[in-house]
């Protein structure tokens, strides 16, 4: 019997490449130069929830149910633990948001396969940092075995009120 690999994996760049080309999206998206890249990417804005270290950070700006939702499992995230303010700049307009880490495998799973969904299997890899080992998009189990595996939460953001 053959180990087959994961359906889902983690696939994003490396942090060496983060370093430089963050700073530059951060400026860029500010522009009207980042063109399409405006309602693709966001840029989180945000205070350490120990540190008190302000943080910003550019990530791939999903919508679900007229929300916009962040996935992945990157360390920023545990900052939204107990829900946190957020200045967040999509597409061009900066508005005053709550984060809300979500943790809940099946909830993580189901956003991202409806993210997945939305998107294609094609486009949804790139924008979600993802890879597929299959064509198509994975099933909803599949992305609930790579949520448990590889830890990948959502940081769920709603206007501030």
């Amino acid at each position: 019997m053959t180990d087959q690999s994961d359906a889902v994996t983690p696939s994003h760049p490396p942090d060496r490449i983060l370093r430089i080309v963050n700073p530059l999206l951060k400026s860029l998206l500010r522009t009207p130069l980042a063109g399409a890249a405006r309602k693709q990417l966001m840029v989180l804005t945000f205070k350490g929830r120990k540190s008190g270290k302000e943080y910003s950070t550019p990530v791939s700006a999903h919508r679900i149910d007229n929300q916009l939702v962040a996935i992945g499992d990157a360390a920023w995230t545990k900052n939204f633990r107990d829900g946190a303010p957020a200045e967040v700049l999509h597409d061009g307009k900066t508005m005053s948001m709550q984060g809300e880490l979500i943790t809940d495998p099946a909830t993580v799973a189901d956003l991202s396969h409806r993210v997945a969904e939305s998107y294609g299997a094609r486009r949804a890899q790139r924008m979600m940092g993802l890879s597929f080992r299959d064509d198509g998009v994975p099933s909803l189990q599949d992305f609930r075995q790579a949520v448990e595996k590889y830890k990948l939460v959502a940081v769920r953001l709603t206007p501030a009120g």
